[in-house]
C-alpha cells in the first residue's frame, strides 16, 4: 500500500526530535553528577573554561556538553561572547534538589531501566518477574530522587491535611508504618514535621533498609525513626495509627493479602493512607506524557516485580482507583475515597 508522506514525515520529524531528546539523556546525567547544573546556577554567563575550573573537569568535555545542553534549550548561548548561561527556571528544575519540580532523579530510573533491558527483554519471553532487588542499583537512589520532590512539596501541606483527623493524631503523638519506604524519604519527611510521633519504615529491600537509616541519622531524626527488613504482608507489630504506602501498592504481587494485613495491624481507628500514580481507568484517559511515563516505569519496573512475587497480581503502575477501591474493599476496609490528588498522584484513604 502506497504511504502517506505527509504522516510519514510527521512521524519522522516526531521520532528525529525524541531520538535528540533521548541521546541527550546521558548528558543530563553527566551535569547531575559532575555538578555541572549546580555551578552554573545563579553564576550568570560562564565559558567553558570557567566550568571547568569550578567543577574540576576538563574544558574540552565541558564545551562539547554545553553546545549539546544549548541545542536542547536547556542553557542559552551567546555567540558575541561564546559564553553560556543557565536560566533561573532551568536550574529549578535540573540544580535544586529541593525543588517540587526537581528532573534527574527521573533519569536516573530511565539510566536503570536501559541497563536492565537484557534482563527483561528475557522476562517477556519467559514471562518470570523480575524483583526489585534484581535491577542496577541506580534505580534505587533515583527512585528516591524522582518522588521525594513530590513528598517534600504536598505529604504535610496537602496530602496528611486531606484525611479524616490525621494531621491532629500525629500532632500528638501517633505510631506509623511507612510500608515498601526505600531509602525512607517519605518516613523522614513526616518525622521532621512530626516530633512527637514514632516512625517505622519496612521495605524487603536490605541495601534500602541501610541506606535509611544512613539518612535518618543524617537528618536528625534517628531517635524517632527505626527501618526494618520486612515483607509488606508480613511486617511486625500493630496498633498503628497510620500505615502508608507511597507508590508501592501497584508493585506488590499480592495487593489484597498486603493491604488486609494492613488492617490488621491498625487500630481500630486507624487509617490507611495510599499514594499511587494519577492514572484514568481506561487506557484512553492515560494516552499523555504522564502516562507515557508511568507505562514505561510499569513495564520496566512495576509489572516485573509484582510478577516477581507471590500472587503476581501485576496491577502496574496505572491501575487507577477503580482497581485499587476494589483490592482495599476485598481486603476487609469498609470506607474508601479520594482525599485528594496532583497532576502525578492519587492520594486515597481507606478506613475499617
Amino acid at each position: 500500500m502506497p504511504l502517506d508522506e505527509a504522516k510519514l514525515n510527521a512521524f519522522i520529524e516526531r521520532a528525529v526530535v525524541e531520538m535528540s531528546a533521548s541521546f541527550s539523556a546521558p548528558l543530563l546525567l553527566l551535569g547531575d553528577r559532575l555538578g555541572l547544573y549546580k555551578a552554573m546556577a545563579g553564576a550568570g554567563p560562564m565559558s567553558p573554561g570557567e566550568l571547568a575550573a569550578a567543577t574540576g573537569t576538563t574544558e574540552r568535555y565541558v564545551r562539547e556538553w554545553l553546545c549539546n545542553q544549548a541545542a536542547s534549550g536547556y542553557v542559552t548561548y551567546d555567540p558575541a561572547t561564546g559564553n553560556f548561561t543557565l536560566t533561573d527556571e532551568a536550574a529549578f528544575c535540573l540544580a535544586d534538589e529541593d525543588s517540587p519540580v526537581f528532573l534527574p532523579g527521573g533519569y536516573q530510573l530511565l539510566a536503570s531501566m536501559i541497563h536492565d533491558t537484557g534482563r527483561i527483554a528475557e522476562a517477556f519471553q519467559t514471562g518470570a518477574g523480575v524483583g526489585w532487588h534484581q535491577h542496577h542499583e541506580s534505580l534505587y537512589e533515583g527512585t528516591e530522587r524522582f518522588f521525594r520532590p513530590g513528598y517534600n512539596a504536598n505529604l504535610v501541606s496537602s496530602w496528611l491535611p486531606a484525611l479524616d483527623g490525621v494531621v491532629s493524631k500525629l500532632e500528638a503523638g501517633a505510631t506509623v508504618a511507612d510500608v515498601g519506604c526505600g531509602f525512607g524519604a517519605s518516613t523522614v519527611i513526616l518525622a521532621q514535621a512530626y516530633p512527637r510521633s514514632r516512625f517505622v519504615g519496612f521495605d524487603y529491600h536490605q541495601a534500602s533498609i541501610d541506606t535509611a537509616r544512613k539518612r535518618a541519622t543524617e537528618a536528625g531524626v534517628g531517635d524517632r525513626v527505626s527501618f526494618e527488613v520486612a515483607p509488606a504482608d508480613g511486617y511486625p507489630g500493630d496498633g498503628y495509627d497510620l500505615v502508608a504506602f507511597f507508590d508501592s501498592l501497584h508493585d506488590m504481587g499480592d495487593p489484597v493479602t498486603a493491604s488486609a494485613h494492613v488492617l490488621e495491624t491498625l487500630r481500630p481507628d486507624g487509617t490507611f493512607l495510599i499514594v499511587e500514580p494519577h492514572a484514568g481507568e481506561r487506557v484512553e484517559d492515560n494516552l499523555n506524557p504522564v502516562g507515557r511515563i508511568f507505562y514505561a516505569g510499569s513495564t520496566m519496573i512495576c509489572t516485573p516485580s509484582s510478577l516477581a512475587q507471590d500472587g503476581g497480581a501485576a496491577l502496574g503502575a496505572q491501575a487507577g482507583e477503580a482497581r485499587l477501591r476494589d483490592v482495599v474493599l476485598r481486603a476487609g476496609f469498609t470506607r474508601f475515597r479520594r482525599a485528594t490528588e496532583t497532576p502525578f498522584n492519587l492520594i486515597l484513604e481507606a478506613r475499617p
